[in-house]
């Protein structure tokens, strides 16, 4: 399946924050939007998903399997939301719900999108926990998510995201709130786990270092147009625009892996 998005353009109150970006990500493809606060890459996350804010409106096409996003009806959207594309946060303390236990979070993806019943959807959450390295994932089901660390809340939303198996994962800064040991902990459990399922990734994100641990390929933007992009060891080596050379400079030391790019 294949994302294909044409000449999107974002207003909200009249100004115009995302303009007129095209991009396809292929069945399978790992791609990074990438830019510093403001250029428009997650707002574009939430465009694909039709979850813009309130005062923003969009037009340009959004197209997935073939089949066109904008316009569909919020029921339409909330079936492929979790069941065909799937998204995490980069803050799980405030996507998730804090009255739940987080493994009732992971089975109400199940039961939602699968229709399987309480006590099977109970089990899958257990075994999605696992699936994502949480310790003592019996247990740790039957928590709220102010009682786990920032690392383990993430690994939930991962979970949560992943329960029903989508063919796109949209990452949107998963790690910017965690701290480096941690980040890179993530980033190779969300490699795995794309590559286990063959998912295809929009992953989002500032940091070049991050993005070379995670994506072959990179479109960079700035004040919502792209101004680059090409494969992410050519954005590592050669960068051809002066905002892709300074997210160079600004990369990351310690995520930093010379040669690393794939």
């Amino acid at each position: 399946m294949t994302l294909e998005v044409r000449d999107l353009t974002i207003d909200i109150d009249g100004r115009r924050v995302v303009d007129g970006i095209s991009f396809d990500v292929p069945d399978g493809a790992r791609v990074g939007l990438i830019g510093e606060s403001g250029s428009g890459k997650s707002l574009t996350a939430l465009a694909i998903l039709g979850l813009l804010p309130d005062g923003a409106s969009a037009s340009g096409s959004i197209r997935w399997n073939g089949r066109e996003l904008r316009g569909l009806a919020d029921r339409e959207l909330a079936q492929l939301r979790g069941d065909d594309i799937g998204i995490v946060f980069q803050e799980p303390r405030t996507a998730l719900n804090p009255i739940r236990t987080v493994g009732r979070q992971i089975a109400e993806s199940v039961r939602i999108h699968e229709r399987v019943s309480r006590a099977e959807a109970k089990a899958r959450a257990v075994e999605e926990a696992r699936r994502v390295a949480l310790p003592d994932p019996e247990r740790i089901v039957a928590r709220y998510p102010h009682q786990l660390s920032g690392g383990q809340r993430q690994r939930v939303a991962i979970a949560t995201a992943l329960a029903c198996r989508p063919r796109l994962l949209i990452a949107d800064e998963p790690t910017t709130a965690l701290d480096v040991t941690i980040q890179a902990e993530i980033l190779d459990l969300l490699l795995s786990l794309v590559e286990d399922d063959g998912m295809s990734l929009v992953f989002i994100t500032h940091d070049l270092a991050v993005l070379s641990r995670i994506a072959t390929h990179g479109i960079v933007l700035e004040d919502g147009r792209i101004v680059e992009e090409a494969p992410v060891a050519t954005l590592l080596t050669t960068p051809s625009s002066p905002v892709t050379q300074g997210l160079l400079r600004d990369a990351t030391a310690t995520l930093w892996r010379p040669g690393g790019a794939a």
